[in-house]
């Protein structure tokens, strides 16, 4: 299916402060951020379909954004280690300025009590790609390795709810059926 990148230029610091502040839920915060990158891109395309993402790890009420620094990713490996948390993914679909449709799914990650020797050393192999997303972890990928159990649907994890995606698009015909 033929697609366009067309960023939404939010800003997510912002907005997440802003919730955070009204103690949202992650879930909520996932939601909200989704919604407003679809709805600001879908004002510069009319009759298309725009769809939004986003994705919000907590861990006992604590949420984590994507650390900006080595240090930031270590820290947070740190925070996470030996701790089940929560990764919760939303997509939205606008067209002309409303919305179609909406889903959600949680992953539940349960990272092992590794040591800060392991953590440098996966910092060292993963490079600068684990700064794209929260945790500092890419379980596509030699992240997989710091994780005792992992609930939930692979393509959530990867930050967007795929499977129930794909079920929208067939029930209004834009993929076969």
């Amino acid at each position: 299916m033929p697609f366009d990148v067309d960023p939404a230029l939010v800003d997510e610091n912002e907005v997440k402060r802003s919730l955070r502040a009204e103690n949202a839920a992650a879930t909520d915060v996932a939601e909200v951020l989704a919604d407003a990158k679809a709805s600001r891109v879908s004002g510069r395309h009319p009759g298309r379909m725009v769809l939004g993402a986003d994705q919000v790890l907590e861990c006992e009420g604590m949420q984590y954004d994507k650390p900006a620094t080595r240090m930031e990713a270590s820290a947070q490996l740190k925070a996470l280690r030996g701790r089940e948390h929560s990764l919760v993914s939303y997509v939205v679909i606008w067209r002309d300025g409303q919305r179609l449709w909406q889903a959600s799914d949680t992953a539940l990650m349960e990272m092992r009590n590794i040591s800060d020797a392991f953590i440098e050393r996966y910092l060292d192999a993963a490079g600068g790609e684990i700064l794209n997303g929260p945790g500092a972890y890419r379980v596509e990928e030699f992240g997989v390795q710091l994780f005792r159990r992992v609930r939930g649907d692979h393509f959530t994890i990867l930050g967007l709810p795929f499977l129930p995606l794909l079920d929208f698009l067939r029930e209004n015909r834009i993929l076969m059926t």
